[in-house]
């Protein structure tokens, strides 16, 4: 029994290389909103709460919260893909880089864009590690797991992350104007930015050819079929009344 589900058969480099980039491009996003000190998404804000509390590096959090959060996947009986666990690993490294390497500004001129911008490139990374169509990531997957066994998508996500802010919150995580602008934004930009970096599946590797032998019954088992359509009705002529004689 494979633990991962294999990646598909078109465009693997292509595959993988849009799934490095959106993972990448997601943990730098999430350290400019971290930056900005205005707020972040609610995930980000657990484990901000987590690192203030317990030590430990944000994008460590991030790596150890998104382990557990894939064991949860066990009792649901999901199957992660290689985007899955890429999640998991990458996003906490890139985050962890770019708040070492990305000073924190002190002015507001400075923090509003720096937040603005990290909400849109959230919004093109989500876009493009989702398109890449190598697996959900963990917190996502768990949403989408619960609400397969017949609960509403919008009931368990909304509980789920309102829980989780919360929880970051009385940890000591960042709630602020950019929670809100995040909440109210992510939305409307993955709607545009999955659509067109998604990778559908080739036609060829969609639907497999169907063998010749299979071919040929298929053609033998039609033509079996209209020979009765010919005959039947009751103004029918027979097949040599129909061709005309030379």
């Amino acid at each position: 029994m494979l633990l991962i589900d294999p990646m598909p058969l078109d465009r693997r480099p292509t595959r993988a290389v849009l799934l490095l980039a959106g993972l990448l491009l997601y943990g730098f996003s999430s350290g400019l909103m971290l930056q900005a000190g205005l707020g972040q998404m609610p995930w980000a804000v657990l484990h901000q709460g987590l690192s203030r509390s317990f030590g430990l590096s944000i994008g460590t959090w991030t790596i150890l919260v998104g382990a557990l959060v894939l064991l949860a996947w066990v009792p649901l009986r999901l199957r992660p893909g290689v985007g899955t666990v890429g999640n998991v690993l990458v996003l906490g490294v890139a985050l962890d880089a770019t708040l070492a390497l990305v000073p924190a500004p002190t002015t507001l001129s400075v923090r509003v864009p720096l937040l603005l911008v990290g909400i849109l490139l959230n919004g093109i990374a989500t876009g493009a590690y989702i398109g890449a169509g190598l697996g959900a990531g963990p917190r996502d997957g768990l949403s989408t797991g619960l609400a397969a066994r017949g609960m509403s998508l919008r009931v368990v996500r909304t509980t789920i992350e309102v829980g989780v802010l919360a929880t970051g919150w009385a940890l000591g995580g960042n709630v602020g104007v950019g929670t809100v602008l995040y909440a109210l934004g992510i939305g409307p930009l993955v709607h545009r930015t999955l659509p067109a970096l998604s990778l559908r599946p080739e036609r060829s590797a969609a639907r497999p050819a169907t063998p010749p032998r299979q071919r040929r019954r298929s053609r033998s088992w039609a033509g079996r079929r209209t020979v009765p359509a010919l005959r039947s009705g009751a103004g029918a002529r027979s097949a040599s009344e129909r061709v005309p004689r030379p």
